[in-house]
Formats: C-alpha cells, sequence, structure tokens
C-alpha cells in the first residue's frame, strides 16, 4: 500500500487534476489518495461559519452560491459525457442539499465542523467519479467511518486500522482507495477536524494504520528548500531530511508540512515523500530514518510568537518553582516553544494566545511580568548541527540584528534563535547568505 496526499493547489483546478490522475496511474499496486478541498474552499466554510454565528443569512446563501457554482464548473470541464455528467451532477446536487441543511441549524461547534469538513466532501465524490468516468477502478471512503482521532498529539492508528480494514477490497491488488483529508471524529464521537493542513497529518496516520511502503504528499512545492522561498532568493529543494530533521522544520514554520505529520510514521519506519504534483519528474524530498550527511541543512522560521518574562528575586532558585510555572501553562493547554532561565528570571515563548490573559493573571504571583509580542522563532536545523563549525558564526552573522533568545544544547540537530518580527526577513537573508551561499562558494572549482 502507497498513501498518496495532495493538497488543494494539487486539485485546484481541472488542469491539475488531470496531472494528479497520471501520477496516481503512474504507481503500481493499491494506493489510498488523501485529498484537500479545493484550494480557497475551506476559507469560503470559515467564512461561512462565522457568518452563521452573527446571524449573516444573505451573505451565507450568496457565499454558498459561489461554493456550488465552484463544484459544478469543475465538474463540467472534468466530466463531459452527457449521460455521466448527468448522473453525477444528481449525485452533486444531493450533497448540496445536505450541505444547505448544515446552513441553517443553529450556531455550534459539531455544526461547524461539519461545515468546515464539506469542502473534502465534495471534491472527493467528483474525484471519484471523474476517475470512474475513464474506467479506472476506485473505491470512494467516507473517513467519518474510520478516522477516530480522539487524540490530537498521539493518534491511535491501530484503532483506525481495525475500523478500516473490513472497508478495503483485499482481493484487489491494484485497487485506488480515495478518502477525505483534515476530518476527524473526536473522543465524544463528533465529527471534528485535524486542524490546517491537517490533509498531510491524515495521510501519515493512514500510512502508520495500513502499514504503507511509504507516504507522499504532493504540493506545489518541489521538497523542502534549505530557506523559506518566499523571504529568500537562490534557495534550493533538499533530497534528503531525517525525521528529527524535517520535524524540526515543520514545527518551526516550514509550511510545506503540517507540524505534527511526522510523527505517526516514524516507529515504523515509513518514509515520507516532498513532491510537485506540477512537476512530478523532480526528485523532491525524502523524509526518512536514513542519515545523508550532517551538519547544516536548512532555515525556517515561525511567526506570531509571544515572548513573556517572569523576574522574580525571591522564588526562581527554590524547589518546585519551574514546576508552578509550568503548570499553569499546562492546565491552560498552552504548549510552550522556547525556554531560558538565569538566577533571578524565567523567559519562555508561546505561540497559542488564546488564554494568554487568563496566563498572565496566575502568573502575576511569581514575579515582575513582562510580555513582548510579534516575534518570530528562527530554527537552524542539521544532523549532529552543535558538531558543525558553522554554527558558532550564528552571532556574528546576526551582530545587527537583537536575538531575544536563544536556544542551543535541547536538541543536537537544532538552534533556535527569537527575533523581533520585524527583523526576521533580514535574519533569514543574512544566515542564508553566510551559511549557504558562502560555503558554496568556498568550493567552486577556479580554473
Amino acid at each position: 500500500m502507497r498513501v498518496l496526499k495532495f493538497g488543494g493547489t494539487s486539485v485546484g483546478t481541472a488542469e491539475s487534476i488531470y496531472n494528479v490522475r497520471d501520477i496516481i496511474q503512474s504507481v503500481q499496486g493499491p494506493r489510498m489518495i488523501v485529498l484537500s478541498a479545493m484550494s480557497g474552499v475551506t476559507n469560503y466554510l470559515v467564512t461561512i461559519t462565522e457568518m452563521i454565528k452573527n446571524g449573516d443569512q444573505g451573505e451565507i446563501q450568496a457565499l454558498s452560491n459561489e461554493l456550488k457554482t465552484k463544484h459544478i464548473d469543475l465538474l463540467e470541464k472534468l466530466i463531459t459525457n452527457p449521460a455521466t455528467n448527468k448522473s453525477v451532477r444528481t449525485g452533486l446536487n444531493n450533497l448540496f442539499k445536505e450541505f444547505d441543511s448544515l446552513l441553517l441549524h443553529e450556531y455550534s461547534e459539531n455544526n461547524t465542523n461539519r461545515i468546515l469538513t464539506f469542502g473534502e466532501t465534495l471534491l472527493t465524490y467528483i474525484f471519484s467519479e471523474y476517475l470512474s468516468s475513464f474506467q479506472i477502478n476506485n473505491t470512494l471512503l467516507d473517513a467519518k467511518r474510520f478516522m477516530y482521532v480522539g487524540n490530537l498529539e498521539n493518534p491511535d492508528t491501530s484503532k483506525i486500522a481495525n475500523r478500516i480494514a473490513p472497508l478495503l477490497h483485499k482481493a484487489e491488488s491494484d485497487m485506488i482507495y480515495i478518502t477525505q483529508g483534515f476530518v476527524r471524529i473526536d473522543k465524544f464521537n463528533r465529527v471534528s477536524t485535524l486542524k490546517r493542513g491537517g490533509s498531510d497529518y491524515t495521510a501519515t496516520i493512514l500510512g502508520a494504520a495500513l502499514n504503507a511502503d511509504e507516504v507522499q504528499i504532493w504540493t506545489d512545492i518541489d521538497g523542502f528548500h534549505n530557506n523559506d522561498p518566499r523571504y529568500v532568493e537562490d534557495t534550493h529543494p533538499l533530497a534528503n531530511l531525517t525525521f528529527e530533521e524535517a520535524a524540526e522544520l515543520a514545527y518551526f514554520g516550514a509550511k510545506i508540512l503540517h507540524p505534527q505529520t511526522i510523527s505517526p510514521v516514524i516507529d515504523k519506519n515509513i518514509p515520507i515523500y516532498l513532491k510537485n504534483t506540477f512537476t512530478p519528474s523532480l526528485q523532491g524530498t525524502k523524509i526518512s530514518s536514513e542519515i545523508n550527511g550532517s551538519g547544516l541543512k536548512a532555515i525556517s522560521a515561525k511567526d506570531g510568537i509571544t515572548a513573556i518574562k517572569i523576574k522574580s528575586n525571591r522564588m526562581l532558585m527554590a524547589h518546585g518553582f519551574l514546576k508552578k510555572i509550568f503548570e499553569i501553562f499546562d492546565n491552560l493547554e498552552t504548549a510552550i516553544d522556547m525556554i531560558t532561565t538565569s538566577e533571578i528570571a524565567i523567559s519562555l515563548t508561546i505561540d497559542d494566545t488564546k488564554n494568554l490573559d487568563q496566563i498572565l493573571n496566575q502568573l502575576q504571583e511569581y514575579g515582575d511580568i513582562t510580555v513582548e509580542m510579534d516575534h518570530s522563532i528562527i530554527c537552524i536545523v542539521g544532523e549532529g548541527l552543535i558538531k558543525d563549525p558553522n554554527t558558532f558564526k550564528l552571532f556574528e552573522i546576526l551582530n545587527e540584528i537583537p536575538v531575544r533568545m536563544i536556544s542551543y544544547g535541547g536538541s543536537f540537530n537544532n538552534v533556535s534563535l527569537l527575533v523581533a518580527t520585524e527583523n526576521k526577513v533580514s535574519a533569514l537573508k543574512a544566515l542564508h547568505k553566510n551559511l549557504f551561499l558562502q560555503k558554496e562558494k568556498e568550493f567552486v572549482p577556479t580554473h
């Protein structure tokens, strides 16, 4: 079994879906195809749920009509045979009726999640029928029948394996299965989501549940780059990353991968391949347990970081002080990204400010609190990075950029720096120029 996930841009137009069909047909053996909603559709759905909350019925209907037109237009381009088109159009209209009924419900978290996951429902139906119109045998599976993920951080893949097994055709060795990314059933048996970008996570959860040979994640980027190509010129894709390197880069801002994607497949040693739907012949990035060289490999940046400093002459070194601080964040379900301590103060960062007011209220008891918002964590990653002599150049490179915090030594593969977001791009460019481009120049042969 191979699991292939295609993101929103990969299924955003009829032309890109032609590419997806060709890619799927080029793979041998049984395939599990995980699809996102069409690009832009989830944004539509988020807006609709906000309008339901505010009671804007007129606007809801207008957006709903745009959404329907988008999918009908796709169907018209994909399936041109009149009889087949009419049959599929009937099925699509039935799904639209189900969607319309959700729009009439009062606002609730459960109804919101049903609406947010409907983009995947619409797209997978159209795609399955499109393949069938080319006599490509496939089975459409409803993820709500097997994607039971009660714990987002630690999904029970054996439970999913038991639920999906009866739905698979054991006798057909080349069967194509199609299912929805992003959707899950939570511990209360309600429809929920794996959060934004969660289709990647769906793919690796299913990969682990099915003991797949590999997971392929197809996007509009040709693999992990050694820096963020949105801000930095002359970046290049990396042929290989270890699970640990990729996990660090994803968590600290590399947009190509959902932060939790790596975790389900590590123990089963299932490789992940990141490939570009629009240039499938390119190598892309292989993520596995294989170590291909050590030292500096890549840089990523994570925005929306808030730094909190707790200064306490009295209590910092007292037994149990740090435990009490961490319990506040734990009880309010807020993860800490970075942490540094001195004799009288502790500084830490968070990227989720939903419960910030409550956190600050409870921290007041332990000292003077300072809060700094609009920061970014820059993550520098590579196997055995702290042994790379280039690592020690960091402060020399960034001598004109104020560094608020540094995390060094917690991992052999990662050094993290906290800077004001206004300085992020300058820092990324300076690091790239001095750590990558300078190094490449050193190896250019002279004539």
